[in-house]
């Protein structure tokens, strides 16, 4: 049985009171959070495990990639 590594684009916001809270748009209910970017990151990383056994498990289909409009008027760019 070959793996197959599968790719999600996550989205980081920063918390007003610190840290940062991560969602994964192709996999709904999917989300994180961690005290700094590099733990919100292997939280999620975690979190997109987890939901994919669980999807397994279940029987349910594995989500594939969306594409996810970005809201960049408030990223200063």
């Amino acid at each position: 049985m070959s793996a197959t590594r599968l790719r999600y684009t996550v989205l980081m916001e920063q918390n007003e009171d610190g840290g940062y809270t991560v969602t994964v748009p192709s996999l709904p209910g999917c989300i994180s959070e961690g005290s700094t970017w590099e733990e919100a990151l292997a939280h999620i990383e975690e979190a997109i495990s987890g939901y994919i056994e669980v999807a397994k498990k279940l029987g349910k289909p594995i989500p594939v990639e969306v594409s996810v409009p970005l809201n960049t008027s408030n990223a200063g760019i």
